[in-house]
């Protein structure tokens, strides 16, 4: 059986080379009419919400990093060339995974000691779902704010600029994130009538 400390350093290491595919082929930006959604930071936090806030941090410095070396190989603009400063790039992304985290474990809460019932079970599984999806919202929004906050103290962008982004394409990021995390993290934790599902069991062995 495979231990605990090994199976957070292989969701880790998966969920950090999810990122790097995603930024590198560019999967991790999805066109829509209006805005182009993110979801390069998504698996920084269904790696916290899986395996806890350490992992959470750790893929969400490898994030950092792996924004930080694109930056720096392949700048057009003066807005990428800023995320070749750490500050900008690495350090908002290690608040991605424990934020995601402790607002996982709040919505959540704990599971109560009572009869496994189908009616019970039901129940927290809605409440796994529903705290993934907090989880997912709460990550997103953590990315958003601290990034485009440290470019606004950076003066790289007016504020103003940087606001209209939040309010626009950060908000509908934040949602996707919610609904995408959600459907994953129900898939490989939920619990069925009959006990884990197979996702869940591999996971644990």
């Amino acid at each position: 059986m495979i231990s605990s400390k090994i199976r957070k350093m292989a969701v880790a290491g998966a969920l950090s080379a999810v990122s790097l595919v995603l930024m590198v082929t560019g999967l991790g930006l999805i066109p829509l009419p209006f805005v182009s959604l993110t979801i390069m930071h998504v698996p920084v936090i269904i790696g916290a919400v899986l395996e806890g806030p350490i992992v959470g941090l750790f893929c969400g410095a490898l994030f950092g990093v792996f924004t930080l070396i694109r930056a720096a190989v392949a700048a057009t603009t003066e807005a990428d060339m800023a995320f070749i400063n750490p500050l900008i790039s690495v350090l908002p992304r290690l608040f991605i995974g424990p934020a995601a985290y402790f607002v996982y474990t709040l919505v959540r809460g704990r599971k109560k000691e009572e009869a496994a019932d189908v009616k019970a079970e039901k129940k927290w599984a809605f409440r796994e779902t529903l705290a993934s999806a907090a989880a997912g919202v709460a990550g997103s929004l953590t990315n958003t704010v601290l990034v485009l906050g440290a470019l606004a103290v950076s003066k790289i962008i007016p504020w103003m600029v940087l606001i209209t982004i939040a309010a626009t394409n950060g908000l509908f990021e934040a949602a996707f994130a919610g609904i995408l995390c959600a459907a994953v993290v129900t898939a490989w934790k939920r619990i069925p009538r009959t006990g884990k599902s197979k996702l869940s069991r591999i996971s644990e062995n």
